[in-house]
C-alpha cells in the first residue's frame, strides 16, 4: 500500500521510535551487578560485573548438523529425536502438565510454556545434552539463547549464546549459575550444536546435616570447564546459594528463559548404580 506524504513521516517517525526503544531495551540488560552478597571466601560477588571472563578457546571440529552419535548401551535415552514421552511441563505451582515444548526434526525447542522435566528421578549421573541457540541473535547478555540443565531440577549448568556476547562471568554458557564462571569460554557461533557432558555427584543428608556437598565436572564442546567443582548449593539468582535438605533422587529439568533454545540427543547413564 502506498501513503501520501502527509502519512509518510509518522509512520516513519513511529518506526524509527520502535527500533530506538527496542535498542535501549537490548542495551538495559545487565552484564554484571555491583550490590549483590559476596561469594564466601572470594573477593567476587554473585553475577559480578567485574569478575574476569574466561579466555576464548576454540573447540575441536565436529560437524555442527550432523546427525548425532549413539549413546551408550547402558544408558537412558532422554530424548532421541521421535518424541517427549520422557518429558512432563511443570506448571507455576510445581505440578506436572503435558509437554509443551515444540518437536522438530530431531530436536525439540523451547516455545514459552515454562520448563520441562523428566518423569523419572536421577542422583549421581553423567549426562550427555546437545543444545542449540537462535542462529538470528536479537538480544544481548542473558538475552541470548538462554536456558538451563536443572540436574534435580536444582543445580544448574548454564545454557546461554556466549559467543561474543559479553556477561556477567558466573552466568555465561557452562557457568555452575551464579557461582562459578567457566575455566574456559568454548562457544561456538549461535545456531550451531553444542555439546555438554556433565558428570554430577549429588549431595548427600543425615536428617537436615549435609554431610557431603554436589560436584559438577562439564566439558563444553570437548574441552573441560569444571574439573569436579564442589557446589555451593542449588541455584539462585543474585544471592548465594545454600544447601537444604531433599531428596537422594529428582527430576532432570530443562529451563524456558522465554528463548527459543533448541535440543537433542539427551542421554544418562546412573553412576550410583555402577558404585554398588
Amino acid at each position: 500500500m502506498s501513503y501520501p506524504p502527509a502519512f509518510r513521516r509518522p509512520i516513519v517517525l513511529a518506526a524509527a521510535l520502535a527500533l530506538c526503544a527496542s535498542l535501549a531495551a537490548q542495551k538495559k540488560r545487565p552484564t554484571g551487578y555491583s550490590d549483590t552478597p559476596y561469594l564466601p571466601g572470594g573477593k567476587w560477588r554473585v553475577h559480578d560485573g567485574s569478575r574476569p571472563r574466561p579466555p576464548i578457546v576454540t573447540p575441536g571440529t565436529f560437524s555442527s548438523q550432523a546427525k548425532p552419535g549413539k549413546p551408550p548401551s547402558d544408558a537412558i535415552v532422554l530424548f532421541d529425536g521421535t518424541d517427549l514421552s520422557r518429558w512432563e511441563g511443570v506448571n507455576r505451582d510445581g505440578s506436572a502438565k503435558a509437554a509443551g515444548w515444540g518437536l522438530g526434526e530431531g530436536y525439540f525447542e523451547s516455545v514459552s510454556d515454562g520448563s520441562l522435566r523428566t518423569k523419572e528421578s536421577f542422583g549421581d549421573i553423567q549426562l550427555h545434552v546437545e543444545w542449540a541457540a537462535p542462529a538470528k541473535i536479537v538480544s544481548s547478555s542473558q538475552g541470548r539463547g538462554n536456558s538451563g540443565i536443572l540436574i534435580m531440577g536444582l543445580y544448574e549448568v548454564q545454557v546461554l549464546d556466549s559467543y561474543n556476547n559479553v556477561t556477567y562471568a558466573d552466568g555465561q554458557a557452562g557457568a555452575v549459575y551464579g557461582q562459578y564462571p567457566p575455566l574456559v569460554n568454548a562457544s561456538r557461533p549461535p545456531g550451531e550444536w553444542q555439546v555438554y557432558d556433565i558428570v554430577f555427584e549429588a549431595p548427600r543428608f543425615e536428617g537436615e546435616k549435609l554431610v557431603k556437598p554436589a560436584y559438577y565436572t562439564v566439558f563444553h564442546n570437548g574441552v573441560l570447564l569444571h574439573n569436579r567443582q564442589e557446589a555451593l548449593g542449588p541455584m539462585v539468582h543474585r544471592k548465594v546459594a545454600q544447601y537444604g535438605p531433599h531428596p537422594a533422587e529428582a527430576p532432570l529439568a530443562l529451563q524456558d528463559h522465554s528463548n527459543p533454545v533448541r535440543y537433542r540427543n539427551i542421554w544418562v547413564r546412573r553412576l550410583d548404580k555402577l558404585q554398588q
